[in-house]
């Protein structure tokens, strides 16, 4: 099924995202906390490609035994280290596999700075998933502002870019003050985007993810979510319980006020994901 009709029918969803093992002897692993995921019965669930494209080759296995469990997969896929052969051929093993969903981004740039020239943004990728077949595409949207990004408002026209460039739905980058979403959306919705947008949210459930959060993403820490760190970090079944119950507060907030599409980072562990879900039992029913 494609995302995109998921999300017209304007009830509350509820997705997983999941990540590709970095070698071969976590594949099993990996996989059986994917498909623990998938026992869950989500929305659907998102499979990540992986820095510089390392991990992609397990991408699509991964997606199709989600999508053999009866769960709609949305799998990622980047382009600033992948060929324009590369890109197609992993199209080809999508389609063929049935998988009808692919959220496309330019990736980050590799720590060597090797890079592929064949595409240099994401709304170019997006052009060529769109010429390639009846995906349905998502992208990524930074409500602080990609790191990269000049300014907010570059930030918002690079948006743009994307949806003109066919994307149907676009999924936020990690933010932790729902205040922060709020005023985004209605920033994008001035400048004529309208196309669904899923709130992204990371449970943290360690406070060794904060140190990780904040180098990549300069996320705004509220002083509410800092006192939670400050207090439980030391104890890892508080944090882990205390990261769980915040995540829960934003995701009702943001169902209340409307934005019914909910993307959960759920860093592969599916005991997390099955808390979230079931703080939200009757929300999202």
């Amino acid at each position: 099924m494609k995302i995109r009709d998921i999300l017209a029918e304007g009830r509350p969803t509820l997705s997983f995202e999941v990540f590709p093992p970095k070698t071969e002897d976590r594949f099993e692993a990996v996989e059986g906390a994917a498909l623990a995921i998938a026992e869950l019965k989500p929305s659907f669930m998102s499979v990540t490609y992986g820095a510089g494209g390392g991990t992609s080759r397990y991408t699509v296995e991964i997606a199709s035994a989600i999508k053999d469990r009866g769960v709609t997969p949305l799998a990622h896929l980047t382009c600033v280290s992948s060929t324009r052969e590369k890109v197609r051929d992993v199209l080809g093993q999508l389609r063929e596999r049935g998988i009808e969903n692919v959220l496309a981004l330019r990736g980050d740039i590799p720590r060597d700075g090797q890079v592929e020239h064949d595409y240099r943004y994401a709304s170019e990728l997006i052009g060529e998933i769109r010429r390639m077949g009846d995906f349905c595409i998502g992208a990524a949207c930074y409500p602080e502002g990609h790191v990269e990004s000049e300014n907010k408002t570059k930030d918002i026209q690079h948006l743009k870019e994307k949806v003109e460039a066919g994307c149907d739905f676009v999924t936020t980058q990690m933010f932790f003050d729902n205040n922060i979403l709020y005023n985004y959306l209605y920033r994008i919705r001035e400048q004529g985007i309208t196309v669904p947008v899923i709130a992204g949210i990371m449970p943290v459930t360690s406070a060794s993810q904060i140190a990780r959060i904040c180098s990549m993403s300069g996320t705004y820490l509220p002083s509410r979510f800092k006192a939670i760190v400050d207090r439980f970090g030391d104890n890892p079944a508080a944090m882990k319980q205390a990261g769980i119950a915040y995540a829960t507060e934003q995701i009702i907030d943001l169902i209340a006020n409307r934005v019914n599409g909910i993307h959960v980072y759920s860093m592969n562990k599916p005991d997390v994901a099955a808390k979230i879900q079931e703080n939200l039992s009757e929300i999202i029913r």
